[in-house]
């Protein structure tokens, strides 16, 4: 891209207007990431001021068992297959009641188990809230959602206000991968379409259970089907508000059957910072650092990342692909990794009010 280019589309950023699909696929250029590191950071610093937030939180996955087969997932298991698992409710609660760090916030997500009925995941939702009656409980995909719709029989708002009903507070981001169907046809023909998950959120946002939003990159995409899919998210946030937090999720390859590489360190920052840029409705800019390691995700702090998520605990999903990072973190590292990048480390709850 030519220099005169480059000045025009980062002006045009700077002004806050919008650019065109063809304009945001160019800002996928290694030399302009500083500056869009700096623009990004300063629309998280306007939004934010200095601080960057995590949570105390931990992961609970109830199965692995799945009626689907995902080309990038590493975690899914049939009955009978080695290293296949699901966890009772009492088991859940035991991992729960014996965890030895505290937490605020419970993010739950699992297989499409083969014979659970919905009562059941719905009586995991109630028991954890009457065990737990002060956290906040996130669990559930879309793709989840959608399943129990109908292994239940029951339309999508019946679903989730039962759930609603039963103490879940908010959806987690997973499932939406690449909306483009051409892509999703190849990496996970089995899961539900683009427009699905995005029907799915809008019926949740609507019958008040906020969510995130993800987006799996560096598989077998490219810059446009990036771009589409962050301006289909910008477009329901501006019908319904819902969103929370955008996370960016970076492919891991290993024991895929799709394969391939790592993303760099380079695309995982300018994909954080051009999502700041293009979801200027969305609040919050997540650097899931399970998925980019511990030094990108406290470098994304300055590229207009704004949350490092938390301290996870037994995170099963990411590290069955290949993940390099710990399972968990402590608060201290946590706070560390904030401060060194220069940022305020602020705890937050489920829902990003400050935990004093």
């Amino acid at each position: 891209m030519s220099y005169k280019s480059k000045f025009h589309i980062l002006e045009k950023i700077r002004l806050a207007s919008s650019l065109s699909v063809e304009e945001y696929v160019k800002l996928y250029d290694p030399t302009l990431i500083h500056e869009l590191g700096a623009i990004a950071n300063e629309i998280a610093i306007s939004k934010h001021g200095e601080i960057a937030y995590y949570v105390l939180n931990r992961h609970i996955n109830p199965t692995n068992l799945c009626v689907n087969r995902c080309k990038f997932c590493a975690f899914s298991r049939s009955k009978g297959q080695a290293g296949a698992f699901e966890l009772t409710i009492e088991e859940i609660i035991d991992k729960l009641t014996s965890s030895q760090i505290p937490f605020t916030e419970l993010h739950i997500v699992g297989g499409l188990h083969p014979d659970w009925k919905f009562e059941h995941y719905l009586n995991i939702i109630k028991v954890v809230r009457l065990h737990f009656p002060n956290i906040a409980i996130k669990a559930y995909s879309a793709v989840e959602i959608d399943y129990m719709s109908k292994i239940a029989g029951m339309d999508i708002d019946h679903v989730i206000k039962s759930l609603k009903d039963a103490g879940l507070d908010m959806l987690p981001g997973g499932g939406a991968e690449i909306f483009e169907s051409k892509v999703r046809d190849k990496l996970c023909p089995e899961k539900i379409s683009g427009e699905r998950w995005l029907y799915i959120m809008q019926r949740a946002h609507i019958n008040g259970i906020l969510s995130n939003a993800t987006m799996l990159y560096g598989h077998i995409e490219n810059y446009i089907d990036r771009v589409n899919h962050m301006l289909k998210i910008r477009e329901l946030q501006d019908k319904t508000g819902g969103f929370q937090a955008f996370i960016p999720l970076s492919y891991q390859p290993i024991n895929t059957e799709i394969g391939g590489k790592w993303t760099s360190g380079i695309d995982d920052l300018l994909n954080i910072a051009i999502s700041r840029i293009i979801l200027d409705n969305v609040p919050h800019i997540k650097a899931y650092w399970i998925m980019l390691g511990e030094k990108i995700s406290q470098t994304a702090l300055l590229f207009g990342a704004d949350d490092l998520d938390g301290t996870i605990i037994e995170e099963k999903i990411s590290h069955s692909a290949g993940a390099s990072s710990s399972q968990s973190m402590t608060e201290d590292d946590l706070q560390w990794l904030i401060k060194k990048a220069g940022k305020k480390p602020v705890q937050r709850d489920g829902f990003y009010r400050i935990v004093e």
